[in-house]
Parts: C-alpha cells; structure tokens; sequence
C-alpha cells in the first residue's frame, strides 16, 4: 500500500458514505413522495439505471481524459445531484428525484472503477491485495453513512433533506481526496484503440463467469439490502435500528477487504467465490426465521461478508481477460453488466417488499444464488477455464 492506494481507498469510503445513505433514505424519500407504494424504491433504481446508462459514456470519459479527471467529474455530478435531490424532497417532486439519482448514476459508474485503479496503482504485483485493500476503504461509508443518514434526517424542517446536503459536502471532499492522486498517465492514443474487439473479449468463459458472478452476486446483495429500510420501517422497527442494521451490513461488505486477497492468494479465487455464495445463502435463511432487530443484523452481515468474497473474487477473476489497451472495453461491459441487474433488483426490491413481503421476497433471492452456483460449477468443470482462474 502506498500514498496513492491510501488515498483511493479514502476515496472508496467516501463513495461508499454516499451509496449507503442513498439507500438508506432514498427509498423512504420515495416511499413519502411516491403517489403509489410500489413505486417506493424507484429513486434507488434510478440510481443503479443511471450509472447503467452511464458505463459507455464513463468508459470514453476515462479514454480521453484519463483516471482523474473522470473521476473527479463523477464526484462533481454527485454534488450537483445531491443538492437537486434536496430541491425536489422540499417541493415534494417525486419525479425530479428520480430525476436527481438517475444523473448521480454517473458517479456510480464513475466510482466502481476504484477498484480497477487500484490495481493499476499496485503495478503487476500484489494486485488482489490492491484491489481487496482500497475495497476496505469501504468501511468509511460503512460507519459514515448511515450515522450521517441519522444524524441529518432532522436536520431541516423536511426529514431528509439535511442528509442531501450532507452528502453534497462529501462529494466536495472526494473531489480533494481525487486531487490528491497522482494516476498512471493514460495510454497512448494509438494503444488505446488498439487491441482485440469487445466482442471477443466477452466470449471468454472467465470473462462470462466474472461478469456472470459479479452481477448476480451484487443483484442479491442490493435486491435485499434495497428493500431492508422499507421492511424495517413495515415492522415498526425505529430509523435508529435501521442505520444499525445498514452500518453493520457495509462493516461485512468491506471489513474482509484487509485479508480477502490473501485468502485468495492461498485458496484460489474458485474457492472464496465459492464461500461467498454459501453464505448469500446462509443469510437468506437467517431472514426467513423472523423479523426482529438481531435477524435483521445477522442476515445483512452475513449477506455483506458474502458479497465481498463473490465481488472481490469476480475482480480478480476479470483482470486477466484484458490487456492494458483492452481496459476501458472490457470494465466497461462489466460495469454495464453490474448496474443492468442492479437496476433490475432496485425496482423489484420495492415492488416485492410492498406487495409480497420479506419472506417471499428472500424465497425469490434463491434464484440468482443458485444460478451463481451453477456458474461456479459449471467453470470447476471446464478445465482450461479453472486453470485460468
């Protein structure tokens, strides 16, 4: 770990702050604002379905203008979009919330591109520590985020909008902290449009299984983190036991930063995605036993634990189906990939929580793990593809 990679993982933990409270607020936001309940959690897909719609763009962005400045465009756009998130919770203007979050989209898009930067910082050694380290980061947003969340909600005469503006202010700081960063200059414009098509580069059955494995095994996590503030509050839980649950969530999605790319290093990547999905699971079973505050706590940790192992893994997995030249490409697809199921799961998190609950709603989350088993399998089985991970 050097400057650069502390920085970036100050960084991630700063996205994090943001991603955090929008999840924790923006589906009680939507759930005041919305003229249908169902329509709740459409501020959180606007989200996920803007950075979606942002990837190409993202991927030309980082082309032309290099790490840096794209990323510091993408904190600039979350402040932008934060305050006019605080302008529509005032008015009550449901639509241009979901106006607001879909625009932040392109700092999502922006943001999930840390990971890659930091294994581009570490050179051609130690890159799964790299990746797994500024992931760590993370654990900022995990503490940061849902007490800001908390802590602003009263802020102001209208719930939430103190929060809105908070979060304007750490994208203001992520700016500073980008600032700080001293990237890999970009390649060569000849190098850059020079390697193989995108469309050869995504029939690779590594790239599938990444691609495959980091999708649904984000999908799960947000299909049901999405949807926790809503059934808390459907449970006559208090928003203090929410952020608790939702802090202690993030705390498993990024503790196991610190040693995930060791554990890979010694086991293989096979294995710890492997141990991801179990406990995906696992969680989904915590949840069905019932509805207080300590299942809440346990299924979301466990469920946190289970999508650093799948997402760290998938990383790792995907940096070695492209070249340097490749990069842009390929992140891209893969980012695309993300946020298409992402935006999926937001929408359905709403939906299912209002209109058929908690239960069915982790009963329906077996289906995307079970389908990241059978990828994982399916890649044990096909020996040139598990040599290659």
């Amino acid at each position: 770990m050097n400057r650069n990679l502390w920085l970036l993982a100050a960084a991630q933990g700063l996205f994090l702050t943001n991603n955090v409270a929008f999840i924790a607020i923006n589906g009680l936001v939507g759930l005041a604002l919305a003229p249908l309940g169902w329509m709740a959690t459409l501020p959180v897909m606007g989200y996920v379905l803007g950075g979606a719609m942002s990837t190409s763009l993202v991927a030309r962005t980082q082309a032309r203008f290099g790490r840096k400045t794209s990323f510091q465009m993408g904190a600039a756009v979350a402040l932008l979009s934060s305050l006019a998130c605080a302008w529509a919770a005032v008015g009550r203007h449901f639509e241009l919330l979901c106006l607001a979050t879909v625009v932040a989209g392109y700092f999502n898009a922006n943001a999930q591109l840390y990971r890659f930067a930091a294994a581009e910082l570490a050179g051609r050694t130690g890159t799964e520590k790299a990746v797994s380290m500024v992931m760590a980061g993370g654990l900022i947003g995990a503490i940061a985020g849902p007490n800001l969340a908390a802590q602003t909600r009263t802020l102001t005469a209208v719930p939430f909008v103190g929060a809105y503006l908070a979060l304007a202010g750490v994208a203001l700081l992520s700016m500073l902290v980008l600032a700080a960063i001293d990237f890999p200059p970009p390649p060569a414009k000849k190098a850059a449009i020079g390697g193989r098509p995108l469309s050869e580069i995504v029939r690779q059955p590594v790239f599938i299984i990444a691609a495959l494995c980091s999708s649904l095994g984000y999908g799960v996590m947000n299909l049901l983190m999405a949807s926790t503030p809503i059934a808390m509050d459907q449970c006559g839980l208090p928003f203090s036991d929410t952020a608790l649950v939702l802090e202690w969530h993030v705390i498993g999605m990024f503790a196991p930063g610190f040693f995930t790319g060791q554990l890979i290093k010694r086991f293989g990547v096979l294995q710890i995605m492997a141990v991801g999905v179990a406990l995906n699971a696992l969680c989904i079973a915590v949840a069905l036993t019932g509805v207080d505050l300590h299942r809440f706590l346990i299924a979301l940790f466990l469920l946190g634990v289970g999508w650093n192992f799948l997402f760290t893994g998938a990383t790792t997995l995907s940096l070695q189906t492209y070249a340097p030249e490749e990069k842009d490409r390929a992140q891209g697809a893969l980012n695309f990939c993300v946020f298409a199921v992402l935006a999926v799961t937001s929408f359905a998190s709403g939906l299912l929580v209002t209109t058929q609950g908690w239960a069915l709603l982790n009963i329906g989350s077996l289906v995307p793990v079970a389908l990241t088993a059978g990828a994982l399998v399916w890649m044990w089985r096909r020996p040139r593809a598990a040599e290659a991970a």
